[in-house]
């Protein structure tokens, strides 16, 4: 099978359409022959952002067997809905559809409108329309179109490689009592000695502009509050904004609690995980429409605190793997911090929970046989 990707970002770019889009990539190409369409690897005749014009994939598209369009992608939407209006059979159209945008520029509304004017007719061609969430996408922007045509989507999660996403120990459930045992001696020396006591926070997100969505000001404000001082922060990704996190966390007094690492290649990424405590991811609006790095901290045994937002929520059970937060709220925050920061029996359940939840539901060699099903 020839499968034509199409999608607005590829990776070293840091951001869950990218991540997810080279993923399924990967995943895909074990079997198929998949092309890659991206502003990277075609010359945009116009772009802005994350948003592309590229024409010409009316002529590159003609041979494929199935595009694979990851959605949204302003500028090229509109090629792809043109290249279904003259080619109607083939090939088939299978749209992922990631999340809404909102824009707040009225430049970006503007250029964005052709996109939305076309949706429903986009939608319409495709034969199948994937999401990571359908709790998403009964409160997204296309909800109508869900409830009067549910028969065309299908729910495929994110997925991870689970033996490089992993805790620094397996074992953690060993029937071994020896070797439980053994395991809580280590979890109390490093505790008691090398941690002297502190919970390792962890945020895992882009500091540009395009991710303000990722809510690290309310978090920043709701550390700042917190009674507690046995915690540090470890704030992992870089962008335009880093500078802006970085005077704020100082004005706020938080300097010495808090760690810029920037962005890390994978192997220091999955350190970080396997280092933390506790994820958190605070987003303040559905622009957040899964959140990737909580299956990755999760599939490391760590708990998570997120914002309880459409799709985000379904990605755990609240108080089982992790806690749901009110999205924007930095006393809802703050008061969630300052229960995990006091009650470490729940948390260390709350971990081992993590990593038996990713197992079940997460483990990429299960939704690989999903997305296989697509293209039969």
């Amino acid at each position: 099978m020839k499968i034509a990707l199409v999608v607005c970002a590829w990776p070293p770019y840091a951001g869950g359409i990218a991540n997810s889009a080279y993923h399924i990539s990967q995943l895909l190409g074990e079997q198929h022959e998949v092309v890659n369409f991206t502003p990277t690897t075609l010359t945009p005749w116009l772009k802005r952002g994350h948003g592309a014009f590229l024409p010409q994939l009316l002529w590159r598209l003609k041979n494929f067997d199935y595009i694979y369009l990851h959605y949204p992608f302003f500028g090229t939407a509109e090629v792809i809905w043109l290249f279904k209006l003259l080619h109607k059979k083939k090939p088939k159209l299978i749209i992922h559809y990631h999340m809404d945008v909102k824009n707040n520029s009225l430049i970006a509304k503007i250029l964005s409108w052709p996109s939305l004017y076309l949706r429903n007719s986009l939608l319409n061609q495709a034969d199948i329309i994937v999401s990571a969430s359908l709790d998403y996408i009964k409160n997204s922007q296309i909800k109508k179109y869900y409830f009067a045509h549910q028969e065309k989507f299908q729910e495929i999660p994110f997925s991870l490689d689970l033996n490089k996403f992993k805790p620094k120990n397996l074992h953690q459930r060993s029937t071994s009592k020896i070797v439980t045992y053994a395991q809580e001696i280590v979890h109390y020396i490093n505790d008691k000695f090398i941690k002297k006591n502190k919970l390792n926070l962890l945020f895992v997100g882009g500091l540009d502009r395009a991710h303000y969505f990722k809510g690290i000001e309310v978090l920043l404000h709701s550390l700042a509050k917190v009674e507690q001082s046995n915690w540090r922060l470890n704030i992992v990704g870089d962008g335009d904004n880093r500078s802006k996190y970085e005077k704020l966390s100082n004005s706020l007094q938080l300097g010495d609690k808090i760690k810029f690492s920037g962005k890390l290649g994978n192997e220091n990424l999955v350190r970080a995980y396997q280092e933390a405590d506790l994820l958190i991811l605070p987003s303040i609006n559905n622009n957040e429409a899964f959140g990737i790095v909580l299956i990755e901290a999760l599939a490391c045994g760590v708990p998570v605190l997120a914002s309880d937002l459409p799709g985000v929520r379904s990605v755990f059970a609240n108080w089982q793997e992790g806690l749901l937060v009110a999205p924007g709220s930095i006393d809802d925050l703050k008061n969630k911090l300052e229960f995990i920061l006091t009650h470490e029996n729940l948390r260390q359940k709350m971990a081992y929970a993590a990593r038996e939840l990713t197992e079940k539901k997460y483990d990429q060699n299960k939704v690989k046989k999903n997305l296989e099903e697509l293209f039969k």
